[in-house]
């Protein structure tokens, strides 16, 4: 029987069940109850917005939008959204999701935290955007009621999150500095990192190869 919080249906298929045991094994509870709030908040805001979307590839895309900054499977060559949009499209192909169903979840988690253009693009992109704000910066929470926003806490805590959830950024992305240019994530390494410097986009003109 499906689990139900504020109102909401989570996903019971095979695929969702895999995507929970996945992402409950592989990261710590921090990024566990966040993923899932994420997933709760996006789909209460798109009931409360009138959106249409599949439940089942928010689930994903929800589930998977972090998994970048764990051990298995972040990497440092490359943002640690891409590390999950991967992931969750390899999952999907193997789970016989492919065309796109499995681009609009690896578009979802590549852009989630680009501000403002995912917002203007399928459903569950911008869902997942609009979840991950909420649950991260308190975008749109009044959007919701209090009787909402207390139920999915009770089911996925939030303990001291604000300053846990900065330290999974800091400990997933400190070892890829260099992809943090002209992203939010560069404020992380900024407060958290002693000596980190910024990419500078106007440097980085100046210092072009093209001769003047």
């Amino acid at each position: 029987m499906s689990e139900s919080i504020a109102g909401v249906s989570i996903p019971d298929s095979a695929l969702a069940r895999e995507a929970t045991e996945l992402v409950r094994q592989e990261a710590p509870g921090v990024l566990f109850d966040h993923s899932r709030r994420v997933f709760l908040w996006a789909s209460l805001r798109g009931q409360e917005q009138g959106s249409g979307f599949d439940p089942e590839l928010l689930y994903v895309a929800a589930m998977f939008h972090d998994l970048g900054l764990t051990g298995r499977f972040g990497r440092t060559d490359q943002r640690f959204e891409i590390d999950g949009a991967d992931e969750a499209r390899r999952f999907l192909h193997a789970h016989d999701v492919s065309g796109p169903q499995a681009e609009r979840v690896w578009t979802a988690i590549a852009l989630h935290t680009t501000p403002e253009i995912p917002l203007h693009m399928d459903s569950e992109i911008a869902l997942l955007t609009r979840g991950v704000e909420l649950d991260v910066m308190g975008v749109g929470y009044h959007a919701l009621s209090e009787q909402q926003r207390e139920a999915v806490v009770a089911a996925h805590p939030r303990p001291d999150f604000k300053n846990r959830i900065l330290g999974a950024f800091t400990e997933g992305i400190r070892d890829r500095p260099q992809t943090t240019f002209g992203n939010v994530k560069a404020d992380v390494l900024a407060h958290c990192v002693p000596g980190f410097v910024r990419g500078d986009f106007v440097e980085a003109i100046k210092a072009s190869p093209w001769p003047e």
